[in-house]
């Protein structure tokens, strides 16, 4: 740890300010050449083991399963963002007990219930990254951060398809460079911190659960 720290501060202190730095070595995040079963068994396994839940919804159907996991987990509503194409498709094809509750609004107009009443929130997902385990969520105002962030349970779902070997083959594909949000989250699992007396909590500062619906792709 020492050496690194020393190393990048002996850089810096060396730097003329005219002279570039160093190239970065690309090669080391290029793509590993995983199939589609290796990223998405890689992945599941490095979120499962810090808490991510899963529900499997290949070939099935994904909104009959959740309206079944929500109501076994007696969760009672769910917060969606319906200007949104997954918003759409839940308000067209949801029929469940658990009740949709759109999040259509300011925040300064229902921030008391959204804080207090919040039970789950679903959104999208622009991919996973098979690497680290991580989802790929891309906020903007039709689909908020605090959709993710604030509701104890994110429901997160994910096409398959869209699952890649590291950040930065996903950077490259999905052309990041020609336009990013201001606000863009990795998440790899339920929030966590062991700030208080190095003891682990979830749920501190961001949902206590997190449950990732796999779908196939459109």
């Amino acid at each position: 740890m020492n050496s690194a720290r020393n190393s990048i501060l002996g850089r810096l202190r060396t730097a003329s300010g005219k002279e570039a730095l160093p190239a970065e070595n690309f090669a080391v995040v290029a793509p590993r050449g995983w199939s589609a079963e290796q990223r998405l068994d890689r992945m599941r396994r490095m979120m499962e083991a810090v808490h991510t839940e899963f529900l499997d919804s290949r070939g099935e159907d994904w909104l009959g399963q959740l309206q079944g996991w929500l109501a076994r987990e007696n969760i009672p509503g769910l917060i969606y963002a319906p200007a949104t194409p997954l918003g759409r498709r839940l308000s067209t094809g949801w029929s469940g007990s658990v009740p949709l509750i759109a999040y259509d609004r300011a925040m300064a107009e229902w921030k008391e219930d959204f804080f207090g009443q919040a039970a789950a929130g679903i959104t999208g997902t622009r991919g996973g990254i098979a690497e680290t385990g991580s989802l790929i969520v891309w906020t903007d105002a039709d689909e908020p951060r605090s959709l993710s962030l604030v509701p104890p349970v994110h429901v997160a779902v994910l096409e398959v398809n869209r699952l890649y070997d590291t950040f930065w083959q996903a950077m490259r594909e999905q052309k990041w460079a020609a336009g990013m949000p201001t606000n863009l989250l990795l998440i790899s699992g339920p929030s966590k911190t062991a700030d208080i007396e190095q003891t682990l909590a979830y749920g501190v500062h961001g949902p206590k659960r997190l449950l990732v619906v796999l779908v196939d792709g459109e």
